[in-house]
């Protein structure tokens, strides 16, 4: 069911997050109508939203420190000329830095005990399934071993990143959106006499 169908009704289904961490992403017209969803399905799918987005957070780290690595060997290539880019590493790495980072960036796990920035303790997170996605966009480039591999696979197998991390960017841009929504549509309620603070307490975190 899609997000649109489930914001039908308070009394119905949890509404889905619009582009789920592993899902197609999703436009502005799947994303669910807040209004008419119940307190506690406001708060379940804040609180869903945010793990998706936490997730994608962990992919897109992975994803930059492949890339960095990545970039590193071809600027050590004569010949290839400087494929960097600024990013979240900054530009005053270099690549004997980055390659000392390798094991760290292969093992990389987030915590078992999350926590929003918008205050909303999370669930586990799916670390295997993001490293599965990162070296699947790889193909056949193995980090442990790039100087086996021709600068023209490297280049390709940054595009793919490349590309996959503006795609993840998105998504969580337009998960961010919709968990201040939430916050947003909750804080209404209460400001406006729509929810008690009794139900407050008794729910949770606002």
């Amino acid at each position: 069911m899609d997000a649109s169908s489930a914001a039908r009704d308070r009394s119905g289904p949890v509404a889905q997050a619009p582009g789920g961490p592993y899902g197609p992403a999703a436009g502005a017209e799947d994303e669910p109508d807040l209004e008419r969803l119940g307190l506690d399905q406001l708060r379940v799918l804040r609180r869903e939203t945010l793990e998706q987005e936490a997730d994608l957070s962990y992919l897109r780290r992975l994803l930059h420190g492949r890339m960095d690595i990545l970039r590193a060997e071809l600027d050590r290539r004569p010949g290839v000329g400087p494929v960097r880019t600024a990013g979240p590493s900054g530009p005053g790495l270099v690549p004997g830095d980055l390659l000392d980072r390798l094991p760290a960036i292969l093992t990389d796990a987030p915590s078992t005990v999350r926590r929003s920035a918008r205050h909303v303790t999370l669930g586990p997170p799916r670390t295997r399934e993001s490293r599965l996605e990162a070296d699947a966009l790889m193909g056949d480039v193995q980090l442990a071993d790039l100087a086996a591999h021709p600068a023209e696979e490297l280049l390709a197998a940054l595009e793919r990143l490349r590309a996959h991390e503006r795609e993840v960017s998105g998504r969580r841009q337009r998960l961010l959106r919709t968990a201040d929504g939430c916050n947003a549509e909750i804080t209404r309620r209460y400001r406006d006499g729509e929810a008690r603070v009794d139900d407050l307490l008794a729910g949770g975190p606002l």
